[in-house]
């Protein structure tokens, strides 16, 4: 009788919550791109907008490969790692 061969369990994971668009700027851990985008908060002392950055690690997934320079769209998911909490979903623009 032949042995079944067991499929290796793997999760899959699966994008909720909020949605980014941002450039990576770091693409140099495995399977990890940092990405940064702009982001407006208003002072209401000096009735003016302030610019700030907001950069986040995500889950780069080998079949979209997001490299540094790349416009990317990134998903919230499951904690991945202790700092990861996206994942890349969608690549707009290669550099």
């Amino acid at each position: 009788m032949a042995k079944k061969q067991e499929q290796p369990k793997t999760k899959k994971i699966t994008a909720r919550g909020r949605t980014f668009r941002g450039k990576v700027v770091s693409d140099k851990a495995q399977k990890t791109v940092t990405v940064e985008w702009d982001r407006r908060i208003y002072v209401p002392k000096y009735e003016r907008y302030l610019l700030k950055r907001s950069k986040v690690k995500a889950h780069n997934p080998s079949e979209l490969d997001a490299k540094e320079g790349d416009i990317v769209v990134i998903k919230e998911c499951r904690p991945v790692s202790k700092t990861k909490k996206f994942v890349v979903v969608e690549v707009l623009d290669k550099k």
